[in-house]
């Protein structure tokens, strides 16, 4: 099984390639078309230097490399606006396709507390409605993993026809070697983690100058969470 698992940023999606890599099942892939993107973007990130340098930035080898099986399984971690126009996607035409989603006011919160003055392309919400019509596929919720750890995990599980493993609710703290150069710059809490944190609060608030954007994300949130599977 290879396992194509599209988030935007600030989305639970590190824990979630750390609960699958706590399975002795599975490989894992932290966002392998990072490199290419910004090469093809020109986009100016944190650490964009040290990423190109460091990641494979040339589509077709990610592509090659997307296609590998895993120790038996694959999962890859993918952000959907990583995948510009011209990028190849039919590697992922047979993938178990996921697509993990988090309310926009949450996102954009967290995103802004690392990088000033996020935009629709940052954040994915546009591109990953594009890449669930184009690919299909499940649709889980952040806040209800959070909620239930492991009884949306056990949904996910069965829904794909994999055995639930109860590794997948802790790992050890600290970074993977699976992990991004990038790591040092977003994955600081995760690495502090040893599981699901609980269950979310209340919505935060958004800065006055970002209301434009989550008014704009809020649409393609509810187009995805409509679908999203429940225990």
């Amino acid at each position: 099984m290879r396992i194509a698992m599209w988030s935007g940023p600030r989305n639970l999606s590190t824990a979630m390639m750390y609960s699958f890599g706590a399975r002795k099942d599975f490989t894992v892939m932290d966002e392998p078309f990072y490199a290419a993107f910004l090469v093809g973007s020109g986009a100016d990130h944190p650490m964009r230097d040290e990423v190109i340098a460091t990641h494979e930035s040339d589509v077709a080898k990610v592509v090659t490399a997307c296609r590998s099986q895993g120790t038996p399984h694959l999962y890859m971690k993918h952000m959907p606006h990583h995948m510009l126009p011209g990028f190849a996607m039919g590697w992922a035409e047979d993938c178990v396709n996921m697509h993990l989603i988090r309310h926009p006011a949450r996102v954009i919160a967290s995103y802004a507390a690392k990088r000033q003055a996020p935009t629709m392309e940052d954040i994915g919400f546009a591109r990953q409605v594009e890449v669930y019509d184009q690919l299909g596929g499940l649709v889980i919720d952040s806040t209800d993993i959070r909620a239930d750890p492991e009884g949306m995990l056990r949904a996910l599980c069965a829904a794909v026809d994999l055995r639930f493993d109860p590794a997948m609710l802790n790992w050890p703290p600290g970074a993977r070697v699976e992990d991004g150069v990038w790591a040092r710059h977003w994955y600081g809490t995760v690495h502090k983690s040893t599981g699901f944190a609980g269950a979310e609060g209340r919505l935060p608030e958004v800065d006055a100058s970002l209301q434009p954007l989550l008014e704009a994300a809020m649409p393609y949130y509810d187009q995805l969470h409509a679908k999203r599977i429940r225990t």
